[in-house]
């Protein structure tokens, strides 16, 4: 069953509503990197690879494809994780999935997000001549031009350019034969779900006005304009993008998620996500939302600082399994054995021996796995 779906990537609790991500030609779910882990703190976000691209099989399209096919493979990968109704967002290619999923499968798309994309691609000419270079030549050349396609000058990200020369090049002529028979403008009224339309100003391949073009035609949608931003918003903008889609689809504080994992580690923020039920999402939510997107985010103390207070704190209110994860921590902040010591011998001064010697206990046992 595998090898007939599309590769993915899944993030957040099981429990959080489910939002599908879709990329762009070329990209794999990378163009997702800076933008997925946040919103994973609210949803349970799928990032799914186009045919041929990414860790995707070649074979999943051929010629003469179309972006109903594609959407039938997204359909496939809901249903193989048992995803009925979901949130969806797309770039380009995908925000043109995103687009057909809306009209052709309203009971299943609880609200979109189309972004740098289109409701047709400038016509069928331009497509099929690039699907007939990439059939003859492959994808060298075409991945050496990415950056002015993509990015405004002077900005790139080498993973996506290197995703575009490795996309298997009979599955990106079948994407290109896609966009050139999509056209959806006749059924753009039929969409029924909340819809935000996002630009970018610089983006030469699917410019503000095609974007303005679904805004008009759908029902109550909204569109924003990203100044600065080319044809892969998300990857150059990601802030911007990031913001628009938390207040468009729900989601928590700005950074949170980012700085919790970059003070307590990944493979501590996957645990405590892995074991998140219903009963305790809110919690989670308020801890990324508050103490890690507002507190640990302030800069009027260092990290280092915080470290300092935060394992002064837990030795003073006796909680030792929070101190052991904390000293983890400290260390990942800068902080030396010998400094994270000298804290700890100052709380048995202002809290007291017995706090002090449990907290050095604990503290030896963790620095001790450190060195192991």
């Amino acid at each position: 069953m595998t090898g007939l779906l599309l590769n993915h990537r899944v993030e957040g609790p099981a429990s959080a509503p489910p939002l599908l991500l879709g990329p762009s030609l070329g990209t794999s779910y990378a163009l997702w990197d800076a933008v997925a882990p946040e919103l994973s703190i609210g949803h349970r976000v799928v990032r799914w690879d186009l045919p041929g691209h990414g860790g995707s099989a070649a074979d999943l399209i051929g010629p003469g494809a179309s972006v109903g096919d594609l959407a039938g493979l997204v359909l496939r990968l809901a249903d193989s994780l048992g995803v009925d109704r979901f949130a969806y967002a797309g770039v380009s290619l995908g925000g043109a999935v995103g687009l057909h999923l809306a009209v052709h499968h309203p009971d299943r798309v609880a609200s979109l997000a189309v972004i740098c994309s289109s409701a047709h691609f400038n016509g069928a000419k331009p497509w099929e001549e690039r699907a007939a270079l990439v059939r003859a030549e492959g994808l060298a050349g075409l991945a050496e031009g990415a950056n002015s396609r993509w990015f405004t000058a002077g900005f790139t990200v080498p993973r996506l350019v290197q995703d575009h020369r490795e996309a298997d090049p009979g599955a990106y002529a079948a994407c290109c034969d896609a966009l050139a028979a999509f056209d959806l403008r006749d059924r753009l009224t039929e969409i029924s779900a909340p819809t935000l339309l996002i630009a970018g100003r610089e983006d030469p391949a699917t410019p503000p006005v095609h974007l303005r073009e679904i805004a008009d035609a759908v029902p109550n949608a909204a569109l924003l304009e990203l100044p600065g931003a080319s044809h892969l918003a998300p990857a150059q903008c990601p802030e911007a993008v990031l913001t628009a889609l938390r207040a468009h689809f729900g989601g928590a504080a700005p950074r949170g998620m980012e700085v919790r994992r970059e003070v307590l580690g990944d493979a501590h923020v996957d645990r405590a996500q892995a074991r998140q039920t219903p009963f305790t999402a809110r919690f989670q939510d308020f801890i990324s939302r508050y103490a890690w997107g507002e507190i640990w985010t302030d800069p009027t103390l260092s990290r280092r600082e915080r470290s300092m207070i935060t394992l002064t704190a837990l030795v003073a209110h006796g909680h030792y399994d929070e101190l052991a994860m904390h000293v983890r921590a400290a260390r990942r902040n800068g902080l030396t054995p010998e400094e994270i010591g000298a804290v700890l011998l100052q709380t048995a001064v202002y809290c007291g021996v017995p706090a002090a010697n449990s907290a050095f206990a604990t503290a030896q046992r963790v620095l001790a796995e450190e060195e192991g």
